[in-house]
C-alpha cells in the first residue's frame, strides 16, 4: 500500500487555526458498527483541530450529498453556516450493478458539492469489496479513513482561510 508523502515545511498549512470553525459531518447508517468507527475518527481529527462538529444520520450513501446541501442550506439561513462537510458511510459490492451507482454518484455529487459552494468536503464514503476491507478502513486503529476524511476536509478549510 502506498503511503502519502509527508508535506514539507513550505507545504504546510497546519498553522492556520480553525477554533471555532463548524464542521457538518453526514453519515450513511447502512452498516452501523462500520459507521460507529467511521464517526469515532471523524469526530476526533475534528475536536483535535479545536473545531466543532454536528452529525446527521443517514440510512444510506446515496442520500449523503442532497443531506449535506439541506443541512448547508439550514444553517446558512439560520445565520450559522458550516465551514466544511465530512461524509462518511460504506457501499460494500454485491451481486448487482447497485453498488456502481451508490459509489459513484454519491462521489459525483459530493464533488459537485465542493466545487459548485467553494466548500471543503471530505469524502470518507469507503468503496470496498468486502465487509474485512471495510472494517481495515473504518478502524481507527488502523485506516482511519473517517479521521483520514475529516481531515482532507479540514486541510482544505485551512487552505480556504490562508488564502481566501
Amino acid at each position: 500500500m502506498a503511503s502519502p508523502r509527508p508535506p514539507r515545511p513550505s507545504d504546510a498549512i497546519e498553522t492556520v487555526p480553525l477554533a471555532g470553525e463548524r464542521v457538518l459531518i453526514v453519515e450513511a447508517r447502512f452498516y452501523d458498527d462500520i459507521a460507529d468507527e467511521l464517526l469515532a475518527g471523524a469526530l476526533g481529527a475534528v475536536e483535535a483541530a479545536g473545531a466543532s462538529a454536528d452529525v446527521i444520520s443517514m440510512p444510506g450513501a446515496l442520500e449523503i450529498p442532497i443531506a449535506a446541501a439541506i443541512a448547508l442550506d439550514a444553517a446558512a439561513a439560520a445565520g450559522k453556516p458550516y465551514d466544511a462537510v465530512v461524509a462518511l458511510g460504506c457501499v460494500v459490492r454485491g451481486e448487482t450493478y447497485h453498488f456502481e451507482i451508490v459509489a459513484g454518484e454519491s462521489s459525483r455529487a459530493l464533488m459537485d458539492l465542493a466545487v459548485s459552494r467553494r466548500l471543503p468536503v471530505g469524502n470518507g464514503i469507503l468503496t470496498v469489496e468486502t465487509d474485512e476491507q471495510a472494517w481495515i478502513r473504518a478502524r481507527v486503529s488502523e485506516g482511519n479513513k473517517g479521521g483520514g476524511a475529516a481531515e482532507a476536509a479540514l486541510t482544505l478549510l485551512r487552505l480556504k482561510r490562508r488564502v481566501g
